[in-house]
């Protein structure tokens, strides 16, 4: 049986979700589906590759990832399956499987389209349904497309990592408004060095000590976390910390109409 999760731009109130399972359930009777998310904001590679890559490290080796993300950010004339750490990933090629990675893939194969054929959702699902449907079957995965092709890399957005400082980027605001920020814990640890920090954002709002849980302070209080994909979070127990600090995330656009996002700086003293 194969298991394959789903993570779109498309959102929830268009019928292509439901078309597309209806679809791979076609293709593969026994297949399992599960939703990673439906609601990646349009072009906010950033927080596809925060959501994608902190939901599939959960799942059982040889799973199958369809990446259904921009996929028409240029005409598509392949389609990316990528094997690496005992997953399988089916995605356009637009950069936006080496930021999920943060690397490059152990294995790569480009799967040709056929150019007398419409290219919609739908048909690049298909696609990839088709090569999920033949690597179950056994069909070994360098038959399927042209091996070590070369495709599009884009670079996961990183921190800014100096002696006394890290500044970050929101890159996620959850449903109650936590906000998440792209320094993990490790990057924090080998950076303090054992030194006191202050975290500074939206001006002069400070915190500067880190909580295991939002209970660990009063109701209506700010505090910091690192939560269980490992990375920074800003919260507000039992409140809206993006709402209140006019905190926004990656998919935001500025006055001049470019994406933009706020960042957050942790101090160490």
């Amino acid at each position: 049986m194969a298991l394959i999760t789903l993570t779109s731009d498309i959102g929830s109130p268009d019928y292509l979700v439901g078309a597309i399972k209806a679809q791979l359930l076609q293709l593969i009777p026994d297949a399992q589906l599960i939703d990673i998310s439906h609601h990646i904001p349009p072009f906010n590679y950033p927080q596809a590759s925060y959501v994608c890559r902190s939901a599939i490290r959960h799942f059982p080796p040889f799973s199958f990832h369809l990446i259904l993300v921009d996929l028409f950010a240029i005409p598509p004339k392949q389609l990316l399956l990528a094997f690496h750490q005992d997953h399988y990933f089916l995605t356009a090629d637009n950069g936006l499987l080496s930021m999920i990675l943060e690397g490059t893939p152990a294995m790569v194969i480009g799967i040709p389209l056929d150019e007398t054929i419409s290219k919609t959702t739908l048909q690049l699902t298909e696609v990839m349904g088709n090569v999920v449907n033949r690597i179950n079957k056994g069909e070994a995965i360098q038959r399927l497309g042209t091996p070590d092709i070369r495709f599009q890399e884009k670079k996961h957005l990183q921190p800014i990592i100096e002696q006394q400082f890290i500044e970050g980027q929101i890159i996620f605001i959850d449903s109650f408004e936590n906000v998440i920020v792209n320094i993990t814990r490790e990057q924090f640890e080998e950076n303090r060095k054992g030194r006191g920090f202050r975290i500074i954002f939206r001006g002069d709002e400070t915190i500067d000590q880190l909580s295991e849980s939002y209970a660990d302070v009063s109701e209506g209080e700010k505090l910091a976390l690192f939560n269980s994909a490992g990375y920074l979070e800003i919260a507000i127990n039992k409140g809206n910390a993006a709402g209140l600090f006019g905190l926004k995330g990656y998919s935001e656009k500025s006055r001049q109409g470019q994406l933009a996002y706020q960042t957050v700086r942790i101090y160490f003293q």
